[in-house]
């Protein structure tokens, strides 16, 4: 298993930023509008990699790849919280859906080669999500503040 490590600057600046912004919810969307058009490329690299089953249109693998913010049933019984005061943060996740093949793709069976699309792709474009991420973080946060200002404005 390989270890990936970042550095990451300009937090100080963007929770000041942040900051001027009134409620809760307002900065969670921010972060989640940034976060799911920060993962986008990733899900079009990880869609690129998939095997494609040219008779099964989008009820396939590759056309369950998505961003999200939420989870199918199982995959959210399943899923372990980064965040133990899940109030406050955001998440967002990029694969496939609830379709039970794309674990026997990724990591294949005895039966079956793998023909891993998730990693690969994770591996491909990790450093350049959290560039995109920084990128629309200040673009968001940007916009929201500005129309926060124009509210305050007119009142």
């Amino acid at each position: 298993m390989s270890m990936v490590s970042f550095r990451v600057e300009g937090f100080r600046e963007m929770e000041a930023a942040l900051d001027e912004l009134a409620s809760l919810s307002t900065r969670r969307s921010v972060a989640r509008r940034a976060l799911i058009k920060a993962a986008q490329p990733m899900a079009e690299l990880m869609r690129s990699l998939a095997p494609d089953d040219p008779n099964t249109a989008n009820e396939d693998l590759v056309g369950s790849i998505a961003v999200s913010p939420t989870l199918s049933d199982r995959q959210r019984g399943l899923h372990r919280r980064m965040f133990p005061n899940h109030r406050t943060s955001v998440e967002v996740f990029v694969g496939a859906g609830p379709v039970p093949q794309a674990h026997l793709q990724e990591f294949g069976t005895q039966h079956h080669a793998p023909q891993p699309f998730g990693r690969p792709a994770f591996d491909m474009d990790a450093r350049n999500l959290i560039d995109r991420l920084g990128r629309e973080m200040w673009s968001e946060i940007q916009r929201s503040v500005a129309r926060a200002r124009r509210r305050q404005a007119r009142s």
